[in-house]
Formats: structure tokens, sequence, C-alpha cells
């Protein structure tokens, strides 16, 4: 049977599995920072496909690498020496701490491999006692059942009994309730260096450097999952590199491939040994289309003045949203670094986040939600200065006419 040449929201219900709940805006074509629908309405992209298109929609650089590398060779096992997947490898391990990579193809996967060997690592140097994995209330590390148990959401569990044990959750930022819970049982803590879905919260740096020692004293590994911070998000090329410390091991997917899918796993010589032949694996690991693009993209981002930019557009953010939240009462606070940025919505407004989003969209803006109570943007890292005020002046538009609604309700 031929596939329908248009398709309509309507199909979605139809033939999808309903765990998403899509808008009606169908897009079918990007450039940079911003996108048409079918109907050639045009969108300004504040979301950046979930802090994934980093450098904007259908990059020239990205495309010719894509286009170039499907002309060679698409696909290759794991039991054959991959050219591209060492070329990308040998990249990230010259930018970063890292001395060995393992590649996936999503962030969930990423924190899933990072788990695994935190436990197996103990496992081969302290025995089979030291096993407790330590997260945060908020967080977000995936969708398998592993990663999701590990995320400190309740309601990503919810009918998906018995979970993984051994994981113990605590608030976030509180470095108190870390150094009275971590033990020498303790094999792994897992942190998001700013709480991505769980709000756009930025930890203190006492906490951070609190949470190093802590593990540091206990013999446990640092997990960072910078699955929505690095690739120069926050203007860095990882947001660790501003915090002053240095993980054991680090997930990276989202902007690494700047909407190629791909991630990969980071980590030292010393602790990677723990990962023998056949103990982790991945079909399409290291996949030579992901792996040429994710190299272009790190061509371009690893670049001072990208990553300042990153900086200078935040200021630019930061400033315009301030004086919305003042001027309408809407937002009591901005949160966030570099291009991952929370506006907290007013106390007075709880659980409105999703409806200025909405709102957003309809003057044809893109930008998300973290929560019930915080809209996120993550726009592409390059966008062009004067698009982000085109953006923010619909942006503003939404917000005066929902700070108008509620004073006439």
């Amino acid at each position: 049977m031929a596939s329908k040449l248009h398709v309509t929201r309507d199909d979605f219900d139809h033939l999808m599995v309903p765990t998403y709940a899509p808008s009606s805006v169908i897009p079918v074509r990007g450039e940079g920072s911003r996108l048409w629908d079918q109907n050639g309405r045009e969108f300004i992209d504040f979301a950046g496909g979930i802090a994934v298109t980093c450098l904007g929609h259908a990059h020239p650089a990205l495309v010719a690498a894509l286009n170039e590398q499907a002309g060679r060779l698409w696909h290759l096992s794991n039991v054959m020496t991959n050219e591209p997947a060492l070329r990308l490898a040998e990249k990230l391990c010259q930018a970063t701490f890292a001395e060995r990579v393992m590649f996936c193809n999503s962030g969930a996967e990423a924190n899933e491999a990072a788990l695994k060997l935190a436990r197996r690592y103990a496992w081969d140097h302290f025995g089979e006692d030291k096993r407790e994995i330590i997260s945060f209330y908020n967080s977000f590390h995936g969708r398998t059942l592993f990663t999701v148990t590990v995320g400190g959401q309740p309601k990503y569990t919810e009918g998906f009994d018995p979970l993984p044990g051994g994981i113990t959750h605590l608030p976030y930022d509180h470095l108190n309730a870390l150094e009275a819970q971590i033990s020498d049982h303790t094999c792994a803590v897992i942190m998001e260096p700013i709480q991505g879905e769980g709000g756009i919260n930025s930890p203190s740096p006492e906490f951070v450097r609190g949470v190093r020692a802590l593990c540091d004293e206990h013999q446990a590994l640092l997990i960072y999952d910078e699955v929505q911070t690095g690739v120069g998000r926050t203007g860095s090329l990882y947001a660790y590199m501003q915090q002053n410390v240095v993980p054991d091991i680090l997930s990276t997917a989202k902007g690494l491939g700047g909407g190629f899918p791909i991630g990969a796993m980071l980590t030292t010589e010393k602790i990677a040994a723990s990962f023998g032949v056949g103990t982790h694996g991945s079909t399409y690991g290291g996949n030579p289309l992901a792996c040429a693009v994710a190299d272009a993209v790190l061509d371009i981002v690893n670049q001072p003045a990208l990553l300042d930019g990153v900086k200078i557009r935040h200021q630019h953010f930061k400033r315009r949203l301030e004086q919305m939240g003042e001027r309408y009462g809407m937002f009591q606070e901005i949160r966030g670094q570099g291009l991952l940025i929370g506006c907290a919505m007013s106390p007075d407004r709880p659980g409105q986040a999703r409806d200025l989003m909405n709102a957003a969209r309809e003057q044809g803006v893109l930008v998300l939600v973290a929560g019930p109570d915080v809209i996120r943007l993550a726009p592409s890292l390059i966008i062009d200065e004067g698009l982000i005020d085109q953006g923010l002046d619909r942006f503003e538009t939404a917000v005066a006419a929902m700070a108008e609604a509620s004073a006439e309700a």
C-alpha cells in the first residue's frame, strides 16, 4: 500500500503509540533557527529539538559531512574497526578529561552504560557490597528502566515495578544530605551540572566541589550527565569545565550530533578497563554516519569565538526576559547558563508554563517547558542576534496577552 501524500495530526492518533501528545504544527523544512510547517507558516525556533539542534537546522557543514559519508559507508558492526568512530573518539579525548569513549545512540543509552560501568568497576575493585547509586530528586537521566529509576521523578516509574534496586535519591544542591547518606557502599553519584527537565536548576559551587570531595573520600565514581548541558550549551564544551571539577564518567548526546542520533560515554583508561570484551555493547553504536556528523559538530562548536558567543547571547536573552518579567509580572526568576535558559513562572501562576508555551507557538515562536512552572529555551548556539530579538518580540506578545487575560478574569 502506498504511503499517504499528506500527513495530518489525526494520523498520529491512528498510527502511533500514544506516548507523546504533539502539537498540530507539522514542520516540513528548517533552515538555521527557522522552521516552516505544511502551510508555509514560519516559526522561530527557541526549542532546538530539546537542546539538540545546536547549530540550527540544515547547517551546510553538517549536511556536507552526512552526504560525504553516506556515499562511502553507512554501517559497520563492532566486530570491525571503524574509522569515523575513532576520529571522533580522538577529538573527544583531546578536548576533555577522557581517555576512553564508548558510542551509542542516545542520552539514555549513554547513561545506561555509565551506570553499568560504575557498578562493574566497583564490583571489580571493591566487591559486590559496593553498589549503591545516589541520584537527586527532579533529575532526569533517560527512559530505560534503569535510567528512569535513577532519575528522581516518580511519575516516570509509575506502573513499571519492580524497579532496579540499590538506588537512593536526595535533594539537589543539599550537601549535608549527601554527606549523611554516602558511604563506602556507594559506587557512584550521578548528577546533572544543571538540572534540565527538573526546572533549569543550577547548583552552588560549594555543592559541586563537595560532591567531588565526598566521592573521593568514599571511593565512589562521580558521573556527570551532560546530555543536555554538553557540546557548548552552557558556554564551554562541557559544563564541568566551568564548575572546576572533573568527573570520572561523563555522558553526552543531544547536541553531539547536531540533530543526528548519537550518544557517548566518556571515562578514563582505568575505569574503562572494567568493561572488558562482551560486557556491554550496541549494534548501532559508533555508526559511521552519526560519527561523521558529530565530528563536524565538534569542529565548529569547540572554538573560543563560538563559545564566547553563547555567553553573549545568554546576556541578550536574560536582559529581555527579565524586562518582561518585571513588566508583566509573569516570571519570578530567569535561570540557567549559556543557551539553556529557564523562565520560572511567578508564584501566582502555578502550572501555567505549558499555557504560555502554547500561546508562544500561536505567535510563531517555539519554546519548551521544564516541568509545570518553568519555560525552557534551548536555541541554536549560533542563532543570529537579530532573530533573537524578533523571536522575543513574538514571545512578549504571548506574555502580554496572557497577562491581560489574567487581569480581565
